[in-house]
């Protein structure tokens, strides 16, 4: 996938306002840590994950994207009239008929010729929704498009320590499946993708994806006949199928974009764990130095994770003009995308 007219127009993002420590989930656990005699700070040192971000009570998916929404066509000086595609794509949603971009496009209140939909692939849905979008702009169907997440973790958190306490039979080693699901936490994030004249910086030069989905039992959330919102997940062989998709994933956008790792100036990747992402550049043969990072101060937050890192990159002015940074994301499934911009 290969573009010329395409560039990233403005970021925004939203933070949500209460933090959720590691250890305030693991003092909630007491009574499980003590019969399984596990070690205090066993979810940071596992995660790197210090802290998490969640909504008020009752926040929807929607609401949180708007608020990104709003921010990002503001950076991009558009009026909301101007944006002809919107893409929500998280992995949250408000319910599942109607689409949650409904809510968002009226929220945000954009045209009526706006193309409008939802669309789904657990963390990497939304650098999917910039290809889609990319896909229109170079096509010449589209001026402007607006990508949005909003992550909603609440319930998934607050079901998983339910299910862990509610477990008298729960044992060091049936535990283990769970401890992802505490990993998680709310955000939300936007992108205005535009059409670019000749002389804009900032585009979006291509990408490639990879499938493993023979994988695609490893990380399942939602299952029929489940009570709450609960997911399962075996995290050590995610991880080594994870990297192996990236693996594949980098050596055909080395291929396609013609770029060596010297040439990346910055990586922003979706945020899973500190040993995920150690081992991830040291498979790939990458400078971890180039790697920013925002999995400390807000855990994986779902399709926001990479688009929300490298706002915040961009925003501490991370890039220059005439650098490059690739996106990689890497979803349950599993899928991999890796998108080459030059700044």
């Amino acid at each position: 996938m290969r573009y010329q007219h395409v560039r990233l127009n403005g970021f925004g993002y939203e933070l949500p306002p209460r933090v959720c420590s590691s250890a305030h989930l693991e003092e909630q656990l007491r009574p499980v840590y003590e019969r399984l005699k596990l070690p205090e700070g066993r979810l940071e040192l596992l995660s790197g994950i210090g802290e998490r971000r969640f909504w008020p009570p009752n926040t929807r998916p929607s609401e949180a994207a708007a608020l990104a929404g709003e921010k990002a066509i503001a950076a991009s000086g558009l009026r909301p009239a101007e944006i002809g595609c919107l893409i929500h794509s998280s992995v949250s949603r408000d319910m599942l008929e109607p689409a949650t971009a409904s809510f968002v496009h009226q929220r945000l209140a954009l045209a009526g010729d706006c193309l409008v939909f939802d669309l789904s692939n657990a963390c990497l849905g939304f650098l999917d929704a910039m290809l889609l979008c990319a896909n229109m702009i170079e096509l010449g169907q589209i001026e402007h498009g607006l990508v949005v997440a909003g992550e909603t973790a609440e319930a998934l958190v607050e079901s998983t320590l339910a299910a862990l306490l509610a477990d008298p039979g729960l044992t060091r080693r049936s535990i283990k499946s769970s401890f992802a699901s505490l990993t998680i936490g709310s955000g939300a994030v936007a992108l205005v993708l535009s059409r670019a004249e000749k002389d804009d910086r900032r585009r979006l030069a291509g990408g490639v994806c990879r499938a493993n989905t023979q994988h695609s039992d490893l990380c399942q959330g939602g299952r029929a006949g489940e009570e709450g919102t609960l997911m399962a997940t075996d995290s050590e062989e995610l991880l080594k199928r994870g990297v192996e998709t990236a693996r594949e994933t980098w050596h055909a956008f080395r291929q396609e974009l013609g770029w060596g790792p010297e040439e990346i100036d910055v990586f922003f990747c979706h945020q899973v764990g500190s040993a995920h992402a150690r081992l991830l550049f040291e498979s790939l043969g990458l400078d971890p130095a180039r790697n920013f990072e925002t999995l400390a101060r807000f855990g994986n937050t779902g399709s926001v994770a990479a688009p929300l890192t490298m706002a915040i990159g961009i925003e501490q002015g991370l890039l220059s003009p005439g650098q490059r940074a690739a996106l990689l994301g890497i979803g349950s499934g599993i899928n991999c995308l890796m998108l080459g911009i030059e700044w």
